[in-house]
Protein backbone atom coordinates (compact mmCIF):
# COMPACT_ATOMS: atom_id res chain seq x y z
CA UNK A 1 0.00 0.00 0.00
CA UNK A 2 1.08 3.29 -1.15
CA UNK A 3 0.46 6.83 -0.25
CA UNK A 4 0.98 9.50 -2.54
CA UNK A 5 3.03 12.76 -0.65
CA UNK A 6 2.27 16.41 -1.47
CA UNK A 7 5.97 17.15 -1.06
CA UNK A 8 7.19 17.79 -4.63
CA UNK A 9 10.70 16.85 -5.24
CA UNK A 10 12.00 20.60 -4.60
CA UNK A 11 9.76 21.75 -1.83
CA UNK A 12 8.95 25.58 -1.72
CA UNK A 13 8.98 26.61 2.56
CA UNK A 14 9.47 29.40 4.28
CA UNK A 15 12.83 31.64 5.40
CA UNK A 16 15.88 29.41 6.48
CA UNK A 17 16.55 31.12 9.86
CA UNK A 18 18.64 30.31 12.27
CA UNK A 19 21.32 28.13 10.21
CA UNK A 20 24.59 29.93 11.13
CA UNK A 21 26.12 26.90 12.05
CA UNK A 22 29.81 26.49 10.40
CA UNK A 23 28.30 23.05 9.85
CA UNK A 24 26.13 24.08 7.00
CA UNK A 25 28.42 24.08 3.74
CA UNK A 26 27.52 26.72 1.37
CA UNK A 27 28.66 26.60 -2.22
CA UNK A 28 27.84 30.26 -2.31
CA UNK A 29 25.05 32.12 -0.45
CA UNK A 30 21.79 30.74 -2.08
CA UNK A 31 22.76 27.01 -1.80
CA UNK A 32 23.61 25.32 1.27
CA UNK A 33 23.55 21.52 2.47
CA UNK A 34 22.99 20.80 5.84
CA UNK A 35 23.57 17.11 7.41
CA UNK A 36 20.34 15.87 9.39
CA UNK A 37 19.99 12.18 11.14
CA UNK A 38 17.01 11.04 12.77
CA UNK A 39 17.35 9.05 16.14
CA UNK A 40 15.36 7.06 17.88
CA UNK A 41 14.28 3.31 18.95
CA UNK A 42 14.64 0.65 16.33
CA UNK A 43 10.55 0.41 14.65
CA UNK A 44 9.74 3.92 15.61
CA UNK A 45 8.86 4.76 12.31
CA UNK A 46 12.03 7.01 11.41
CA UNK A 47 12.68 5.05 7.89
CA UNK A 48 9.36 5.80 6.94
CA UNK A 49 9.66 9.25 7.63
CA UNK A 50 12.52 9.57 6.06
CA UNK A 51 11.20 7.39 2.64
CA UNK A 52 8.00 10.15 2.74
CA UNK A 53 10.02 13.32 2.85
CA UNK A 54 12.15 11.86 -0.05
CA UNK A 55 10.15 10.01 -2.22
CA UNK A 56 6.86 10.56 -1.54
CA UNK A 57 6.09 6.85 -0.79
CA UNK A 58 4.66 5.01 2.42
CA UNK A 59 5.61 1.58 3.20
CA UNK A 60 3.59 -0.17 5.93
CA UNK A 61 6.32 -3.06 5.80
CA UNK A 62 9.35 -1.05 6.24
CA UNK A 63 12.90 -2.93 6.35
CA UNK A 64 14.99 -2.72 9.67
CA UNK A 65 17.88 -0.55 8.74
CA UNK A 66 21.38 -2.08 9.86
CA UNK A 67 23.77 0.82 10.61
CA UNK A 68 22.47 3.76 8.76
CA UNK A 69 21.37 4.35 5.59
CA UNK A 70 21.65 7.60 3.71
CA UNK A 71 19.21 10.16 1.52
CA UNK A 72 18.72 13.52 0.25
CA UNK A 73 16.83 15.68 -0.31
CA UNK A 74 16.86 18.99 -1.86
CA UNK A 75 14.10 21.70 -0.64
CA UNK A 76 13.58 25.36 -2.18
CA UNK A 77 12.50 28.08 0.25
CA UNK A 78 10.60 31.36 -1.14
CA UNK A 79 13.88 33.29 -1.27
CA UNK A 80 15.13 31.26 -4.16
CA UNK A 81 17.86 29.79 -1.39
CA UNK A 82 17.95 25.88 -1.69
CA UNK A 83 19.18 23.46 1.07
CA UNK A 84 20.27 20.11 0.63
CA UNK A 85 19.42 17.67 3.21
CA UNK A 86 21.68 14.92 3.54
CA UNK A 87 19.88 12.54 5.62
CA UNK A 88 21.44 9.64 7.80
CA UNK A 89 18.52 7.36 8.89
CA UNK A 90 20.38 5.58 12.15
CA UNK A 91 19.34 2.19 13.09
CA UNK A 92 17.79 2.01 16.43
CA UNK A 93 18.82 -1.64 17.47
CA UNK A 94 20.91 -1.88 20.76
CA UNK A 95 23.53 -3.23 19.12
CA UNK A 96 24.92 -0.19 17.02
CA UNK A 97 24.52 2.46 19.58
CA UNK A 98 28.09 2.59 20.21
CA UNK A 99 28.20 3.47 16.49
CA UNK A 100 25.39 6.48 16.80
CA UNK A 101 27.86 9.62 17.45
CA UNK A 102 29.93 8.57 14.07
CA UNK A 103 26.58 9.09 12.35
CA UNK A 104 25.42 12.42 14.05
CA UNK A 105 28.61 14.42 14.66
CA UNK A 106 28.60 17.53 12.41
CA UNK A 107 24.77 17.47 12.17
CA UNK A 108 22.90 20.72 11.68
CA UNK A 109 19.57 18.96 12.47
CA UNK A 110 18.26 16.00 14.47
CA UNK A 111 15.22 14.42 14.95
CA UNK A 112 14.22 12.47 17.38
CA UNK A 113 11.65 10.03 16.70
CA UNK A 114 9.74 7.41 19.58
CA UNK A 115 6.62 5.90 19.54
CA UNK A 116 3.67 7.61 20.99
CA UNK A 117 1.98 4.05 21.87
CA UNK A 118 4.87 2.72 23.56
CA UNK A 119 6.81 5.09 26.34
CA UNK A 120 9.66 2.44 26.80
CA UNK A 121 10.39 4.18 22.89
CA UNK A 122 10.41 7.93 24.82
CA UNK A 123 12.37 6.73 27.81
CA UNK A 124 14.95 5.50 24.88
CA UNK A 125 14.84 8.55 23.07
Amino acid sequence: MGCSSSLPESTSFGRLDGFSSENVEATDSKNLRVKLVLLGDSGVGKSCIVLHFVRGQFDPSPKVAVGASFLSQTVALQDSTTVKFEIWDTTGQERYAALAPLYYRRAVVAVVVYDITNPQSFDKA
